[in-house]
């Protein structure tokens, strides 16, 4: 029998899915300010908690009329900053699910750019940045885009390791993690991470089988970025 049209060719494969979310909006997101997981706040504007309710009913959606075909969602985690909370709260409300904190996918630590735009990054640290854009240097004092993979993919590892193929699992957490676990489930190099486009509250659907060594081993990539705020 022919598969739904967009229907996964994984359906009943025994693999885990994982959505993530990035977090809504937040006074730093208008201002494209570096805001990383060094702090707890801020919180979502009144825009970014509409952003949040959209996100969460269309995770409600995932394996009904939005990807029939993948599990409905069971297990939610969050990175411990107060947007990603306030998003997976959103979530865990509309789905029936508590939330699970999990700081290993807390965002970047942007250290001494903390709270400065792209043009004032550039302007006081030209050469940082693009070494830092590259994906391997760190910011000054904070992380590197590999920095964050590397803990960002253990804290998914046991996602996956633990997850049951009968659910999906919801991660709500920031662009950089986002960008670096998509990276790092293509094994495409640090330096092209940047490149993927994810919006405030955009899901990206992953699915993984676990290798012989423990690993998590990408499936499908069955949407990155999607938009829910339209």
């Amino acid at each position: 029998m022919a598969r739904p049209s967009g229907a996964s060719p994984l359906a009943g494969g025994g693999t885990t899915t994982v959505v993530l979310v990035r977090h809504g909006e937040t006074p730093m997101t208008e201002a494209r300010a570096a805001c990383g997981g060094s702090l707890p706040g801020p919180s979502l504007t009144a825009r970014g908690r509409t952003q949040a309710a959209r996100a969460a009913d269309a995770v409600f959606r995932v394996g009904k009329d939005l990807w029939p075909d993948l599990p409905r969602a069971g297990a939610l985690v969050a990175s411990p900053t107060a947007r990603t909370l306030e998003t997976a709260a959103a979530v865990g409300r509309r789905i029936g699910q508590h939330v699970r904190p999990d700081e290993r996918f807390t965002e970047c630590d942007f250290g001494a750019w903390e709270g400065l735009t792209p043009a004032q990054i550039a302007a006081d640290w030209p050469g940082e940045r693009a070494a830092w854009a590259a994906g391997t240097d760190p910011a000054p004092g904070g992380e590197s885009y590999a920095q964050v993979g590397e803990r960002a993919w253990a804290g998914l590892r046991d996602v996956v390791a633990e997850g049951d193929p009968t659910v999906t699992t919801v991660v709500a957490a920031h662009l950089v993690v986002v960008r670096a676990l998509v990276g790092r489930a293509l094994e495409a190099p640090a330096s092209s991470w940047r490149r993927v486009h994810v919006p405030p509250c955009a899901l990206t659907v992953l699915r993984f089988g676990l290798g012989a060594d423990g690993e998590p081993v990408l499936a499908e990539a069955t949407a990155v970025g999607f938009p829910t705020d339209v």
